[in-house]
């Protein structure tokens, strides 16, 4: 009877854990894991890449946008209230995020702004992102003023929780199971405002800006297990961050230019893009 007693306890207790396990976590926005997401969010930011400037006549443009994508280190990368005991997560998979980008200026200030990240899949990687972007330029004596609301929407795929790595560490809970195919969707909303103005007649553009954004990161694992088990917890949180950034728009010809920038959001990460643009019909 004793034995059967124990059998039963055991085996309610391990299940207990196993929904524990499976239960969706809702973690502090103080958390590794609340970091972890803001920091994997700052590269899909919709910034401007671009200096203030106004048009002469309506002007439509195509380019495309690299953002580097930092690294959290592995204490932050490492669950300590979603999936205590783990370790830490892979989260940079892709040194670069790179962007379409197509937009529309008029001679009154207003401006919109799209992208596109189609879902093809770049070690491990696939990603089905939009980006919206609406703004106003304004003159302000020699310089321009911009001022602009924007978000970024969609899912990337990734096996964050359990990589290749991951499956073959016998210490790993990963060890022997399935590559994760875990999905994160970002859900970046956020204003900012800039200041840039014209040198060597024009054809070089500083600028300098802040912002604030909220985040409501969506994580969902997929993975299952050496035992067969599929487990397809959700992560939570929303985040608020203040953001600086600058940068310089190079005026290269009369219908190309290229911009850099430097977008920090202080106390997670800084990352650098570079976006290349073409007047169409110019």
């Amino acid at each position: 009877m004793r034995r059967a007693a124990g059998v039963a306890l055991t085996a309610g207790v391990l299940f207990t854990r196993a929904l524990a396990a499976q239960a969706d976590c809702f973690p502090a926005t103080n958390s590794h894991e609340a970091r972890t997401l803001a920091i994997m969010s700052l590269p899909l930011v919709f910034s401007a890449v671009r200096a203030p400037a106004g048009v002469p006549r309506p002007t439509v443009t195509a380019g495309l946008e690299a953002s580097y994508v930092p690294e959290p280190d592995a204490v932050t990368r490492t669950p300590t209230v979603c999936r205590p005991g783990k370790g830490p997560e892979e989260t940079a998979l892709l040194f670069a995020v790179p962007r379409p980008r197509f937009g529309v200026a008029l001679p009154g200030g207003l401006s919109v702004e799209a992208s596109w990240i189609p879902p093809i899949r770049i070690n491990g990687v696939k990603a089905n992102l939009v980006g919206f972007a609406v703004g106003e330029t304004m003159h302000l004596g020699r310089a321009w003023v911009a001022v602009r609301a924007h978000a970024t929407l969609g899912v990337i795929h990734a096996p964050v929780t359990c990589n290749t790595d991951a499956l073959a560490d016998p210490v790993s809970e990963c060890f022997n199971g399935t590559r994760s195919n875990d999905s994160f969707h970002p859900n970046i909303f956020g204003a900012d405002a800039a200041i840039g103005w014209p040198v060597s007649g024009g054809q070089l553009r500083p600028y300098v800006g802040a912002g604030y954004n909220l985040l409501h990161p969506r994580f969902q694992v997929h993975f299952t297990n050496s035992q067969g088990s599929t487990d397809t917890r959700k992560v939570e949180v929303n985040l608020r961050r203040g953001v600086l950034f600058g940068g310089l728009t190079w005026a290269a010809a009369a219908a190309w230019e290229v911009s850099g920038e430097v977008y920090a959001a202080p106390g997670d990460a800084v990352t650098a893009r570079v976006a290349l643009r073409a007047a169409l019909g110019s």
